[in-house]
């Protein structure tokens, strides 16, 4: 299928994930790009009936652009552990109940991998993977994927802006979990070394999509 770029500086986010929409902001920065929520134009949530990342991030996308007439971007992220057969995985979220609760999702993996007896860092891989879906409103969709592999630790390290299993998840060649890190150390960037799953994503998404979108001026930048 053809890839198709945004020529115009305006993207939609189908979300209503604070932490996501945040994460996302952050990696798109660099463009003159003017990204709107699913939120902010008071969009529905559509049920996410997938069985993988690809259906629900494609779910999330072609409800959004359908009800708003304009290019979605959606994501559908999780925490899938070897141990525990990629589970949560799809289900990553609703591990954390309703109300989302994160360190009641992080105790159950802690507790199941309890269970399956993997108490040795090397028994306790797994990866945070996300898929970025962009969606017309004719029904078209490109997907990017981006994954981190790393180890389960005990208990949670976190920091101030930690969010969903980041603070139990230590991504491989660190010595700190996501949850200890700021945006910048998690990331990277789309310019250069990407280094989480959603920055992985969102760099194959900005370098197929993005092209004809002008960047921001850089700080200190001759004018």
């Amino acid at each position: 299928m053809t890839t198709r770029v945004l020529t115009r500086p305006r993207l939609l986010v189908a979300s209503h994930n604070k932490g996501k929409i945040r994460e996302l902001q952050f990696l798109f920065d660099g463009y003159d790009l003017d990204l709107v929520t699913a939120g902010e134009l008071g969009l529905p949530e559509p049920e996410e009936t997938g069985t993988t990342f690809v259906e629900n991030a494609r779910i999330k996308a072609l409800a959004a652009a359908t009800a708003a007439g304009e290019v979605a971007l959606a994501d559908d992220s999780g925490l899938c552990v070897d141990a525990l057969g990629g589970a949560p995985g799809v289900y990553t979220a609703d591990w954390a109940g309703v109300p989302r609760d994160w360190d009641v999702a992080m105790g159950r993996v802690e507790d199941e991998l309890r269970k399956a007896g993997a108490l040795d860092p090397a028994a306790r891989t797994g990866r945070f993977v996300s898929l970025l879906c962009l969606a017309w409103p004719d029904g078209h969709t490109q997907e990017y994927l981006g994954e981190v592999e790393g180890t389960l630790v005990w208990p949670p390290r976190r920091g101030p802006i930690a969010y969903g299993y980041d603070p139990v998840f230590m991504p491989k060649g660190s010595a700190r979990t996501f949850g200890e890190m700021d945006a910048q150390e998690k990331h990277g960037s789309v310019w250069g070394e990407a280094r989480s799953h959603r920055a992985r994503s969102a760099k194959l998404f900005a370098e197929a999509v993005l092209g004809a979108i002008p960047l921001k001026p850089r700080a200190g930048a001759a004018s």
